[in-house]
């Protein structure tokens, strides 16, 4: 090689390396909105039963395994329906949602076996109505708050979680009932008794009390008198500990604390959901998804949950539109967003590898139950977030036109 051959190579490795990387594509809520509803639509023309409902996909299966109407996991799979009709305003999209809705009204006029009564109506029906305003929704809504509302115990100030552990415990209240209690707010609005106000104040404030702890991580479970009220102990089912951060748990604290400061403007609702996100935020491995529990011994050899980094998602973008800090706001906001980016690459998002929307989630990992598997409810969540953050990015853009 001549030496001006060597100087013009040396000078072309130069400006190549100093040239600007090819960027990324950028992460587009519309894009990924799209691919969801492509998804959805191909599982539909699969589905001839409208009364069984998707839960999960086992590990080197394709195909949604389903459960019956009493499952807590009901509501999902319509819930999904609900937000790509949102989206689309298909209507062949609304008359599956319709149809795989129809079943749950059951829950609402049958005797209350567990606090999961707000999952499975108030996804299915509470979204239906929330985007039809059919008054029979309505009127099935007004009869599930009802039904929640029987399993009160006042002596104790919250809602008995798993009746079928009364035998192991004398009342327990878990933190995933944080989330139950929006059905009570929204039907105390809405022609229910205002009775169901004050049972969803009285046990959110039981469950910031007791079941959040001095770390700001929370306990599954807390286990009461159900005879004075008084608080025994805090116990885990689905974490590592007792006294470890299951990743899902946290996310229930996030949002359902930021919903119940939403419908009471109670200050320190607000102060406990900021406090559990920002934990959860400092604690998250580096590549942005929870393990399953925070304090598995095996991390990182310990497997993710997806579905926690979605109600998360979630709960940071409630958060956002309630704090009046503009920092605090867009922390959350950017929170949500890389959530959601991250849920969407290869790594996450199921692609042709079966016909979920995401993968790598984490249902009962002590009973070796759903263990990195998808699940209905991380779709359900992942489709809430991306419907968030697709209005935040219409409303962005408006203002800039106005501009």
């Amino acid at each position: 090689m001549t030496r001006l051959s060597l100087l013009l190579l040396t000078i072309f490795l130069m400006v190549a390396c100093a040239s600007p990387k090819k960027q990324e594509p950028i992460f587009s809520p519309t894009k990924m909105l799209d691919l969801s509803v492509l998804k959805t639509k191909e599982t539909l023309k699969g589905l001839s039963a409208t009364d069984s409902f998707l839960r999960n996909i086992p590990q080197d299966k394709t195909h949604w395994e389903f459960v019956g109407v009493r499952d807590w996991c009901s509501g999902f799979w319509p819930g999904v329906l609900w937000y790509a009709y949102e989206y689309t305003k298909d209507e062949s999209i609304k008359s599956k949602a319709e149809k795989f809705t129809l079943p749950i009204k059951t829950i609402a006029y049958s005797p209350a076996r567990n606090h999961d009564i707000g999952f499975m109506v108030y996804c299915s029906y509470g979204n239906g109505y929330r985007l039809t305003g059919n008054e029979e929704y309505k009127k099935v809504l007004l009869a599930a708050a009802d039904t929640l509302a029987t399993l009160y115990n006042p002596n104790v100030g919250s809602i008995l979680s798993w009746p079928i552990k009364r035998e192991e415990y004398s009342h327990n209240t878990i933190i995933d009932n944080m989330m139950n209690l929006e059905l009570l707010f929204w039907a105390s609005k809405n022609g229910g008794d205002k009775r169901l106000y004050d049972i969803a104040v009285s046990h959110a404030e039981l469950t910031m009390k007791n079941i959040v702890r001095p770390d700001n991580a929370v306990y599954h479970l807390g286990e009461f008198n159900e005879e004075t009220g008084e608080f025994i102990k805090g116990h885990t089912h689905q974490g590592y500990a007792d006294e470890s951060m299951w990743a899902r748990g946290q996310t229930w604290g996030i949002y359902g604390f930021a919903i119940a400061y939403r419908e009471t403007g109670n200050q320190e609702f607000l102060e406990t959901s900021i406090k559990l996100a920002n934990h959860f935020l400092d604690r998250l491995p580096e590549d942005g998804i929870p393990y399953w529990d925070f304090d598995d011994p095996k991390i990182p050899n310990a497997p993710k949950d997806a579905s926690a980094a979605a109600i998360a998602a979630c709960g940071m973008l409630e958060l956002a539109g309630l704090v009046k800090d503009e920092k605090l706001k867009e922390k959350y906001i950017n929170a949500a967003n890389n959530f959601v980016e991250k849920l969407s690459s290869k790594d996450y998002f199921s692609g042709d590898t079966n016909q979920a929307l995401l993968l790598h989630s984490t249902g009962h990992y002590p009973k070796n139950s759903e263990i990195d598997v998808p699940i209905i409810y991380a779709d359900y969540y992942y489709m809430e977030a991306l419907t968030r953050l697709k209005k935040i990015e219409v409303l962005n853009n408006a203002s800039l036109a106005q501009k």
